[in-house]
């Protein structure tokens, strides 16, 4: 991290577009333990975040329940998954307004804003009368608060990922950044964990009544220890070198954006696209699908995914250390092969009625998942500059998370009442992860234990500054690419 006067911080100022060669000076020195602190406060943040807005997709039967009671059976359900996905409308506009802001002001003010924002909004589902009591009033204060949510959602991810990948050394950017994915997946396990608790205990007639609140309105006390815990972050150093380097220069406007980065946006699209829809599916979607499609019971469906999401988390932290060794695109080209062939056989064997099969499954599931969330969170910010990195990666991953994550259980849920088509997850996940395989060959570049677009190399130890210095090229390999971009 960056040293201002004190031992903890360790940075060499970057004034590397004044100069044509690498010095010693150009290169960042992370401070580790200022940057497990990062990880571990960025990733319990984003736990508290994905505990907020999972416990909607948890509650979802219920929800339906409570707030669609004219509805039965399967189109309950798309009306549930539609309110899920209204948050998503609102997600590339948040991602707009803080992208733009961490842009400009730093990448932990704007973490702990959407944290608060995140809080409230889902505090204050839980205060919503149902429409047994107040009618469709119940339901429109529903899409309030949700679209609340969508708009907080839209700066919290890729700010989180942005503040991770410039936190650390370069070599163990993929491992440190899968700390990020580790802390959605305890998010999701305790959403899930406590549903399936008060679901257990309080029993299916009770949820209705009253207990689907109580995961709602625990969100305001937790938001807030989230916010104390990042208002305690040190800014990223790749942020604090580019606003030393800026000087006078204007930040770039979202025009200037558009028109220069458009191809690694659209890129980023479909990269986002193809990492939402399975991510959606296997974390989201699947309770319902085990419980409404199957019926295999709330409490048992439930069960069985917070098991498996509690196997992923080491899975994930695995598929960090070997992205960092073989390189993260690789990782992922395995995850959507193995997808291709084994999405079918998976959703045959969870529609068997058969624990284990069930279980076996979901697991195949969940392997090649975390294939993506141990590596995507390192990958997707390599793929800009950083003075454009939040806000880029806010647009790229919010708008294709909201035409496609987001909208994922709601579209199957649509497809396998109009077709009658249990396997319709399967399709649509065989369908993502061949545009996947496609681009993420021929398009995506791997800069696994490389610098970041537009930041100078960074290391662990001081002793590497010296192999960095003898590989100028490699160390800043991103310069002919950016001198492209500037070229009038």
């Amino acid at each position: 991290m960056a040293e201002k006067g004190d031992n903890k911080k360790q940075r060499f100022s970057i004034k590397i577009k004044s100069k044509q060669r690498l010095e010693q000076e150009d290169v960042t020195v992370v401070d580790m333990e200022v940057a497990k602190k990062a990880v571990a406060a960025t990733g319990l943040g984003n736990a508290m975040e994905w505990f907020d807005f999972g416990i909607y997709s948890y509650l979802a039967v219920t929800i339906g329940k409570v707030f669609f009671p004219e509805m039965t059976g399967g189109v309950q359900l798309i009306y549930t998954f539609a309110t899920f996905a209204v948050a998503f409308l609102v997600r590339p506009l948040g991602g707009l307004f803080f992208g733009m802001l961490g842009d400009r002001l730093g990448r932990k003010k704007v973490l702990a804003m959407t944290l608060i924002v995140m809080a409230i909004s889902t505090l204050s589902i839980g205060l919503i009368p149902s429409y047994t009591t107040i009618g469709s009033t119940a339901t429109i204060l529903l899409l309030i608060a949700r679209l609340v949510q969508g708009f907080s959602t839209g700066g919290e991810y890729a700010g989180a990922m942005t503040f991770i990948a410039e936190s650390t050394p370069d070599k163990k950017r993929g491992v440190m950044a899968s700390g990020l994915e580790v802390g959605t997946l305890i998010g999701y396990i305790a959403g899930a964990g406590l549903v399936t608790l008060l679901t257990f205990i309080l029993g299916s007639e009770t949820m209705v009544n009253w207990g689907w609140r109580i995961p709602f309105l625990i969100a305001g006390p937790i938001g807030f220890i989230g916010f104390y815990l990042r208002n305690r972050l040190e800014e990223t150093p790749a942020f604090e070198a580019m606003e030393e380097a800026r000087n006078d220069r204007q930040h770039l406007s979202m025009k200037d954006i558009f028109i220069s980065h458009w191809r690694t946006l659209l890129i980023g699209m479909i990269v986002v696209f193809f990492y939402n829809v399975v991510n959606y599916m296997v974390l989201s979607y699947m309770p319902s699908h085990l419980s409404a499609v199957l019926g295999y019971g709330e409490t048992k469906g439930l069960l069985l995914v917070v098991i498996i999401m509690l196997i992923m988390v080491p899975i994930v932290i695995m598929m960090g250390y070997f992205g960092d060794r073989i390189g993260a695109k690789r990782i992922v080209q395995g995850g959507l092969i193995g997808l291709i062939f084994l999405s079918i056989p998976s959703f045959l064997l969870i529609a068997s009625g058969n624990i284990w099969m069930v279980f076996l499954g979901l697991m195949m599931l969940a392997v090649f998942s975390s294939s993506f969330q141990g590596t995507m969170p390192s990958l997707l910010p390599s793929l800009f500059f950083t003075e454009v990195r939040y806000g880029a990666l806010a647009i790229t991953y919010n708008i294709s998370a909201s035409l496609f994550g987001g909208t994922t259980p709601l579209v199957v849920s649509w497809l396998i009442n109009l077709t009658a088509d249990r396997l319709v997850p399967a399709y649509y996940l065989v369908f993502a992860s061949l545009i996947g395989i496609f681009v993420v060959t021929y398009f995506v570049k791997d800069t696994t234990g490389k610098s970041l677009r537009g930041s100078p190399p960074a290391v662990e130890e001081k002793q590497e500054i010296r192999d960095v210095l003898e590989k100028p090229e490699e160390a800043l390999w991103w310069k002919e690419e950016k001198n492209k971009i500037d070229e009038p």
